[in-house]
């Protein structure tokens, strides 16, 4: 017989079986609740959307501080003859080491043929890139670079 002898409550009290968590095992099979369950999102990895976007770019800005003009690179002048030197001197190519913003639309003056791409994070120029950046560029110098209006391709970074 329980302990408890409150007035009014004829009920036998919970805690000769082991609580409330007790009695729902005993009419409940508690182990396959608790795998059934959903168990809500997986907490975010903070890291994540910092790999994918440095901190260091500011989405928006110009590479100015971190480009050179085309007018000043000779090889060049020999590669884009259509344009003279006030074009080329329009022209802001990325110095080597200048990170790539994510998802921002790039040409690179080297490989005219393979038309714009987007960039992912964490993607740099390098010694054999000459990259421009769409929005340093003007949209009519920018069009007779390209040649059409077609989508650019995601940058992918080569598997090896």
């Amino acid at each position: 017989m329980s302990d408890d002898h409150s007035p009014g409550d004829g009920r036998k009290p919970y805690s000769d079986r082991g609580g409330p968590e007790a009695r729902h095992a005993e009419t409940h099979d508690v182990r396959r609740e608790e795998l059934t369950n959903p168990k809500g999102p997986p907490p975010e990895d903070p890291s994540f959307a910092e790999q994918l976007a440095p901190l260091d770019i500011e989405p928006g800005t110009s590479h100015a501080m971190e480009s050179i003009s085309a007018a000043d690179d000779k090889a060049l002048h020999e590669r884009l003859p259509a344009l003279d030197n006030d074009e080329l001197a329009r022209l802001s190519v990325l110095e080597v080491g200048a990170r790539l913003e994510q998802g921002g639309t790039y040409l690179d003056l080297n490989h005219l043929q393979d038309g714009p791409f987007k960039a992912l994070g964490g993607h740099e120029a390098t010694t054999s890139d000459r990259y421009i950046a769409k929005r340093d560029t003007d949209y009519e110098l920018w069009n007779r670079l390209v040649g059409d209006d077609r989508e650019p391709d995601i940058e992918r970074p080569d598997e090896g």
